[in-house]
């Protein structure tokens, strides 16, 4: 999740002065993976959650526990094939039957996730190792509206309307481990997570919070920040592989993924700047219905980010807000999310050689 710290820039001109250092990117984490109503792969729902990573993502953190709470909405579309492989999954429509598609699928999501995290001391392969868990409450909604032709052979059959569905539990649990190197304005990290099935989840549902089957992630990052001028830039890239899903034999594709940010801060107290996202799958769905092909998917994001740092206590507060408009989605719905995020982490020395650097040495 996100740590905060203070470091020291300065510009020309100036005097030297103290400048948050946000680490883990302004909410590296976070995060969870919500199972949108429809996001991609298995009946609109894939693992990983575009926008996991941000600012800062790769830059070490101060040792010592952290913990991140974070409000996410999302608030998504999708029609053709990316609805209808959810009627396909729900209706459980023979996968030896011809579809016709007409269909429209809303999906809102409100969730709450806490992650506790712990940011070790002592270098491991030279770097910092920090583990910990997510875990996450909330709502999940999706209606389905429009109409769906089957054919067997000359006989033909027209379902239409619409029907909705919801559900308010807990999801599924994300444990994640990252190592991190710091080399001056050049910060590299490596992560692994993954997905435990224990959230609530039916395949007959059309809203879960949970997404049936466990997966693995892993990946690295960079992030370049210039402490004298006070910006930065950050991606992070990884690959999701799928399990198959025990209780309809589907098993999604892997995927393919490139969270990014950059900041500029304006004082030694905030903020600006923009975050983006690309997901992409890259190899096909096996057990879905013909009609609809491989269903990779693929959706792009893009928007604004700020964010504040304060004391709580003898502890570093950090607030963080920023949305994603999606678009180029394909085989999977489009619209906007937004992410609050309030955390509290070990409060950095007030040396201007920053735990950082030490780590390095």
């Amino acid at each position: 999740m996100t740590n905060a710290r203070y470091a020291v820039f300065s510009s020309p001109g100036r005097e030297k002065r103290p400048a948050p250092r946000i680490v883990a990117g302004l909410l590296a984490a976070s995060i969870a993976f919500l199972s949108q109503p429809a996001s991609a792969d298995e009946g609109g729902v894939s693992y990983w959650l575009p926008g996991r990573f941000s600012s800062l993502a790769a830059t070490p953190q101060v040792p010592g526990w952290s913990m991140a709470a974070v409000y996410y909405h999302t608030s998504v579309s999708a029609f053709g094939t990316a609805a209808a492989a959810r009627e396909v999954h729900v209706g459980r429509i023979p996968t030896t039957v011809n579809v016709d598609l007409n269909l429209r699928l809303n999906g809102r999501g409100d969730l709450v996730l806490l992650n506790p995290t712990f940011t070790f001391a002592t270098p491991v392969l030279g770097g910092q190792l920090a583990i910990g868990v997510t875990g996450l409450f909330g709502r999940s909604s999706a209606d389905l509206a429009g109409t769906l032709t089957t054919a067997i052979g000359p006989l033909g059959i027209t379902r239409a309307g619409g029907f909705g569905d919801s559900i308010t539990s807990i999801g599924d649990l994300y444990p994640q481990a990252t190592l991190k190197w710091n080399a001056g304005v050049h910060n590299f990290m490596t992560y692994v997570t993954g997905d435990i099935p224990v959230g609530a989840y039916s395949s007959s549902r059309l809203a879960n919070l949970g997404i049936g089957h466990a997966a693995i992630d892993a990946g690295g990052g960079y992030t370049y920040f210039n402490q004298q001028a006070g910006y930065e830039f950050s991606a992070v890239a990884g690959f999701t592989y799928n399990l198959k899903n025990p209780d309809t034999q589907y098993q999604n594709g892997i995927d393919f993924h490139v969270d990014w940010g950059a900041s500029q801060f304006l004082s030694k107290q905030n903020f600006v700047g923009l975050v983006g996202y690309a997901y992409q799958q890259i190899t096909d769905d096996f057990g879905q219905h013909p009609a609809l092909g491989g269903f990779r998917s693929r959706v792009l994001g893009i928007g604004p980010q700020v964010g504040f740092l304060f004391p709580v206590g003898d502890m570093q507060g950090y607030l963080n807000l920023r949305g994603y408009g999606e678009f180029a989605a394909e085989n999977r719905p489009a619209g906007w999310n937004t992410w609050l995020t309030f955390s509290i982490s070990p409060m950095a020395p007030t040396s201007t050689v920053t735990p950082t650097r030490r780590l390095t040495k």
